[in-house]
């Protein structure tokens, strides 16, 4: 049995204060990914601060023509929002295409940016993983690896990320807010996480003694023209093989700014820019779209299962850019 300590926090400067030197504790929000991996002996925090109770819980205009999105507003609060389903629809859209309905009230939207990949061997603490145990090796690449990455990997892991929120925040180019002894700074999402290199246990840009507050979306928001599609192995509370978040800005028929994310795909959420230069200034049609989808997946290297990822990834990119274009709604 894990033993742990459960202190609880009034505010951020509290929050700080009681993870500072630390290095065994943890924040607890929703605790929807936490307790799996501590039931699971994945990870074994002596603390846990309990920071429900922290001011975050709002959504409010940022000033910008954008939205600030506090770190403890829950996911169901975040995709039933008026203000975020009108303005943000493929945000709304993805959260909803997340988790079930109680896991997605009781999820923060600072602890979706946090939670770690489901891959079986980061899970199953028999097998060795750089993840859970850096130099231990990677058996994936040999081993059972159908729903792994074909973008970004390294030899030291071909783990993906999970959430399909963060899919959408990426294409949005969504600001993460932090809070930590240094100060606070503000990341930029395409920033926030990081691919696995020689180091696959750090997952994300932020020190372990900083705390997100929020999540700031700019004034563009693709509410005309969006769409986002999740292929997975059922219907609902499953994991994306691959995911796409396509927001356009049209011009008649003629595209004039463009964000494409993957999910399911990488170890982050994968955006390539030099690609969706591509279809700027070019009209909207499947010639282009197959294009863009070469150019982003030109650079994709298949496992043993999971060379079908890669023309899935592909058909679905173009899925999403007609979806986005005709603006049918995406299942």
């Amino acid at each position: 049995m894990n033993q742990f300590e459960l202190a609880r926090a009034d505010s951020v400067a509290d929050a700080l204060a009681k993870i500072a030197g630390n290095e065994h504790a943890r924040f607890i929000a929703g605790g929807t990914n936490l307790l799996d991996l501590m039931k699971e002996d994945v990870t074994r925090p002596r603390m846990l601060i309990d920071i429900t109770h922290l001011p975050l819980s709002k959504i409010e205009d940022a000033g910008n023509g954008g939205l600030r999105i506090g770190a403890m507003v829950s996911n169901a609060d975040l995709a039933y929002d008026d203000k975020v389903s009108q303005a943000y629809p493929l945000l709304s859209t993805a959260v909803l295409a997340g988790a079930s309905p109680q896991l997605r009230n009781m999820a923060s939207t600072g602890g979706n940016l946090l939670q770690r990949t489901r891959c079986y061997y980061f899970y199953d603490t028999g097998t060795a993983c750089n993840k859970r145990e850096p130099g231990s090796g990677c058996p994936a690449r040999t081993g059972v690896n159908r729903i792994h990455a074909i973008l970004g990997a390294s030899e030291s892991c071909v783990a993906v990320h999970p959430s399909d929120m963060c899919v959408a925040l990426a294409a949005l180019d969504a600001v993460v807010h932090v809070n930590g002894p240094r100060g606070e700074r503000q990341i930029a999402f395409e920033q926030f996480h990081q691919l696995p290199g020689d180091t696959p246990d750090i997952d994300t840009s932020l020190a372990p003694d900083e705390i997100i507050t929020a999540v700031e979306l700019p004034a563009q928001g693709y509410a005309q023209h969006h769409s986002y599609i999740k292929v997975r192995d059922r219907q609902s509370y499953a994991f994306a093989l691959v995911s796409v978040a396509a927001g356009l800005e049209m011009d008649g028929d003629t595209v004039r700014s463009a964000a494409v994310a993957l999910g399911g795909v990488a170890h982050k959420p994968w955006r390539n820019r030099e690609a969706e230069a591509l279809l700027v200034g070019k009209k909207a049609s499947d010639e282009q779209f197959q294009a863009f989808a070469d150019a982003v997946l030109q650079d994709a290297q298949a496992l043993e299962h999971n060379a079908f990822k890669i023309n899935l990834a592909r058909r679905t990119i173009v899925r999403a850019l007609q979806r986005a274009v005709a603006m049918e709604s995406a299942e």
